[in-house]
């Protein structure tokens, strides 16, 4: 029994580990969560994003001259409450 505390906790610790980290590749991002920053280029704004497969997808456009650049964020909604993803989008005049 004490065996299976072990093991389970080293695997929750783990996981925990995996999540908590501050820059995950896409793919470990969608399927284990954590989070993904993605610089845009200088004058692009962010208009849509989504995923396919493991590869994420945004639609941009060029900044108007009186646009504020700001980071956006796109958030997973899990049922289950963990393991949530997160991608931060930063715009830059």
């Amino acid at each position: 029994m004490k065996k299976l505390f072990f093991i389970f906790g080293f695997v929750m610790i783990l996981i925990i580990t995996v999540v908590s980290l501050n820059s995950c590749d896409q793919s470990i991002t969608r399927t284990m969560g954590g989070i993904t920053k993605i610089e845009l280029e200088h004058g692009e704004r962010l208009i849509e994003v989504t995923w396919k497969d493991d590869n994420i997808w945004y639609l941009v456009e060029p900044m108007d001259s009186d646009y504020v650049p700001k980071t956006k964020t796109f958030k997973e909604s899990s049922r289950i409450g963990m393991l949530k993803g997160k991608v931060i989008f930063y715009e830059k005049k």
